[in-house]
């Protein structure tokens, strides 16, 4: 306990108070809370220059309008490919996707393989693409790697991304996105580069609904999992010693 606020908590009994923890509502930098606690998206897109230093190569986040429909509901884009973030960096999906995640679930961590020319040490390629020449978009080879661009209707999505790159540094963003169905500043859209780990949560009390982009169409071989355990509901114990028991 804190001595300067222990005056504050002498009516307890003594064994409460030897266990009494008090919260810190201090605010950490933003730089920090994009890489542990996390932040609401547009925080962290319109940090984007303050947070070059924790930022994931590659990784974009784009803010997205939703106009809402007196008494009918709502309209909005998902992305235009002849301009914007998608049209900058030169990414057009090849494949559109679906999924829906129930309120409380989650998925993840999923990760892509980076493509790496025959004969490069993947270290010196990624330095090549993310840090030598990182606005130069026509190197990337989309064709041949899987790119995810991700938009979400309904619910609200908490996001976690780690670089597990060779050579790049690994960093943490952590930042939560509000569906369509509630419009706003945290409406968004995120570009997530082959080689970086993403995780899904839905923490909103509605079901959590998403379409997704992908520059190269579905391949079995290419969907990792990296400590994503998460995804299988365990059966109840007895189930499981039931099933266990084949009469040996």
């Amino acid at each position: 306990m804190d001595p300067k606020t222990e005056h504050l908590w002498k009516s307890l009994k003594t064994s409460a108070r030897q266990r009494l923890e008090t919260r810190d509502y201090s605010k950490d930098a933003p730089a920090r809370r994009l890489a542990t606690s996390g932040v609401g998206v547009s925080e962290a897109i319109s940090g984007r220059d303050e947070l070059a230093d924790v930022w994931i190569p590659g990784v974009e986040i784009f803010p997205r309008r939703v106009f809402q429909q007196k008494g009918r509901g709502y309209f909005s884009e998902l992305a235009r490919l002849n301009e914007g973030v998608l049209e900058r960096i030169g990414l057009a999906p090849k494949q559109w996707a679906s999924a829906l995640m129930h309120r409380d679930s989650a998925k993840g961590f999923h990760i892509h393989p980076p493509h790496l020319p025959e004969g490069v040490a993947a270290a010196a390629w990624f330095r090549e693409l993310f840090v030598e020449n990182p606005d130069d978009f026509s190197r990337r080879p989309y064709d041949r790697e899987q790119w995810d661009v991700m938009f979400f209707l309904t619910g609200i999505c908490e996001m976690i991304l780690v670089d597990e790159r060779e050579g790049l540094t690994r960093r943490i963003m952590r930042f939560t996105i509000c569906g369509d169905g509630k419009p706003g500043i945290d409406n968004a859209a995120v570009v997530i580069p082959p080689g970086v780990g993403h995780a899904l949560r839905s923490i909103g009390n509605e079901d959590l609904i998403m379409v997704y982009g992908t520059s190269t169409t579905f391949n079995p071989e290419c969907e990792g999992r990296i400590a994503s355990g998460i995804e299988n509901a365990p059966l109840p114990a007895d189930w499981s010693g039931y099933l266990e028991n084949h009469g040996l």
